[in-house]
């Protein structure tokens, strides 16, 4: 099976979170089952300088009033990864990030180039390109890969089944309706029942709305985005998925994230023997103006520094931290405000508290294994990833009930330390109050050296390699594209799958009450879309699928 791999970031070519770990480590997990995937994304500088083997395959035609294209060719640079790479010196080779200017503006024109992105993937899945490769699934990420499967889903004649994947629904692409003639959209797709959200053009809707299959990246948050508190205006959409909507776990890449085997480390370790984590706690401290001292716990955050990422209750709780003798260690960049408020702290706390504004991948895996407890709390979180980096390097996560965060750390209860099931610290309210109470169980236990020995071994031995959820997606890309998929016989996938299942389980143990994102509150208020919000403020009802996508033909077999 072939299958083209649509995004607009990966690691190392180019980041700026999450989804460029995803659109690495996946991909690769799949072509180790034998899956031959390819990826696509658009050819930043850095992205192009970092390839592997380079080299210009197609010229691509004028298209949305873009004429100066060509597709590059080339590999990872360190995995066995095909990429293609689309250089358009209009609309990616320019200073700045990848989607605001120097000064953390949103390009103008990120409507087109990334239904450009689009359009040259449906190019190449209508092998129009004169390419050797012939996709039957193409999987589109999020929203700049949205209008992907809604380009494909105009196609007349067999194309490739399409799956679309919604790594976070706060991020929806939504553009001005003006852009619909030169992005190709027919006009008639325009309402409520197509791409049309709250008077704009939405790139993530498009995806929802057209995709064979849809996905996102938790059980948790997948049964969360079904309800108006955490669906984003889009909940009504989802529900209308029916069984077409699923959520499978991510993963993290254990060739980078291994504390046996991190050359980033001053010193390696491994559940055998994690006294090489002393050193690295050492070593923090010290480059980070820390009082080197042994007893202390170190708290580490590494994240956004946003109000999703519960840093504004970081902050409120920090002096309470302090008080209890504990060093706090912050990496991460976010609102301006939450930079200066965490810098400020860094100045009154001088000596306890280190705050490095900025996102410095070296620095985040030293604070994994650096820290004792990693601080991963979220209003809302469709899975994560630095929870899961925290337990494979020993450090014990503090989560939210939430997301995926509630699929991937086992609470330390009574219960849960006896039966040696205990991974972290989990705690419910998005409060100060509860991060507190979550905070006290976390330094007792810390202060108990062979319990907090245990929850460490108990942690690291947690299996969150790709090998179990690609072998879900390969399953996914079999169901969608009508092709089967040889697995061979992979006893590798069945403990973590075993360890997922128990982890979901707790999770479903206890119900949550979802509590609203704040950004989306007004929206509710001033209207929008009336029958989504009333498909929303219900139960999921069965419905028919949408009528907008085209019943997918078969796809010739490779």
């Amino acid at each position: 099976m072939q299958v083209l791999f649509a995004t607009a970031e990966a690691y190392p070519l180019a980041k700026t979170g999450g989804l460029a770990d995803v659109s690495r480590a996946l991909p690769v997990a799949l072509r180790r089952l034998g899956v031959d995937v390819r990826l696509l994304m658009p050819a930043y500088p850095r992205a192009y300088l970092r390839i592997e083997n380079p080299k210009i395959v197609a010229q691509v035609p004028p298209a949305l009033g873009v004429d100066d294209a060509t597709l590059i060719a080339g590999t990872f640079p360190d995995a066995d990864l095909p990429v293609y790479l689309i250089d358009s010196p209009s609309l990616f080779r320019r200073g700045g990030g990848l989607y605001q200017d120097e000064i953390g503006i949103d390009w103008p024109d990120n409507s087109l180039r990334f239904a450009f992105l689009a359009h040259v993937g449906r190019e190449i899945a209508m092998r129009r390109l004169g390419l050797d490769f012939t996709p039957d699934v193409v999987h589109a990420n999020d929203w700049h890969t949205g209008l992907l499967p809604l380009y494909l889903s105009l196609e007349d004649g067999p194309r490739p089944a399409t799956v679309f994947t919604t790594h976070n629904m706060a991020f929806q692409g939504n553009f001005p309706a003006e852009w619909l003639e030169r992005l190709g959209i027919p006009a008639a797709l325009f309402s409520a029942g197509g791409v049309e959200f709250y008077g704009q053009i939405s790139y993530l809707k498009a995806g929802l709305r057209t995709a064979d299959r849809v996905t996102t990246v938790s059980p948790t948050y997948a049964r969360e985005i079904l309800t108006p508190a955490f669906g984003a205006g889009m909940d009504g959409v989802l529900c209308e998925r029916g069984e077409d909507f699923s959520g499978i776990l991510n993963g993290i890449d254990e060739t980078l994230w291994n504390p046996a085997s991190d050359p980033i480390l001053p010193r390696s370790y491994r559940e055998t023997d994690i006294s090489g984590k002393r050193a690295c706690k050492a070593a923090l401290q010290k480059e980070l103006g820390l009082a080197v001292r042994p007893e202390a716990p170190v708290f580490g955050f590494v994240s956004r520094l946003t109000q999703q990422k519960m840093a504004d209750v970081i902050l409120e709780v920090l002096p309470w931290l302090v008080e209890q003798d504990a060093q706090f260690v912050a990496v991460g960049e976010g609102d301006p405000e939450m930079e200066a408020a965490f810098d400020q702290a860094r100045e009154r706390f001088s000596g306890q508290v280190a705050v490095i504004v900025g996102y410095d991948e070296p620095l985040a895996h030293k604070l994994q294994a650096g820290s004792d407890i990693l601080l991963a709390p979220a209003r809302f979180e469709p899975c994560g990833l630095t929870q899961l980096y925290a337990l494979r390097y020993g450090s014990l996560p503090v989560v939210r009930r939430t997301g995926g965060l509630a699929d991937t750390v086992v609470d330390a209860t009574a219960a849960s330390i006896a039966d040696r099931s205990a991974t972290g610290f989990v705690f419910d309210e998005p409060t100060a109050d509860d991060l507190v109470v979550a905070l006290n169980r976390a330094l007792s236990l810390y202060r108990e050296p062979l319990i907090w020995r245990r929850l460490q071994l108990q942690a690291m031995a947690q299996d969150f390699s790709w090998t179990a959820s690609a072998t879900q997606y390969a399953a996914l890309y079999s169901a969608a594209s009508g092709l089967p998929v040889d697995l061979g016989t992979d006893k590798e996938s069945a403990p973590a799958a075993a360890q997922q299942t128990t982890r979901q389980a707790a999770s479903l143990a206890r119900t949550i009450e979802p509590n609203r994102p704040r950004r989306f509150a007004r929206a509710r208020r001033l209207g929008g879309n009336m029958a989504e919000r009333r498909a929303g403020d219900a139960s999921c009802p069965t419905s028919p699928k949408p009528t907008l996508r085209k019943k997918k033909s078969a796809t010739a077999a490779t």
